[in-house]
């Protein structure tokens, strides 16, 4: 991992301290929502659906199934 530059680390500390910044932090954290819970329940379907559009929207091409043949699992 390369060290930042000086230039670099003084425009994260100004960004640090900005109030606008600051501000759109807090609004995003008190808007956000995990889309899986349901009335306070977890819903696999949803899990599922997220994932499935996730991995559509990144182009992740599925692999083939392949069985897991193992002859000692143990946990």
């Amino acid at each position: 991992m390369s060290i930042i530059s000086e230039q670099e680390r003084q425009e994260m500390l100004r960004l640090a301290e900005s109030f606008s910044v600051k501000k759109d932090m807090e609004y995003l954290s008190s808007h956000r929502h995990n889309p899986v819970l349901v009335n306070g329940a977890f819903d696999m379907d949803r899990l599922i659906e997220f994932l499935s559009q996730f991995n559509e929207f990144i182009n992740h091409q599925p692999k083939p199934f392949s069985p897991m043949i193992e002859k000692d699992m143990k946990l």
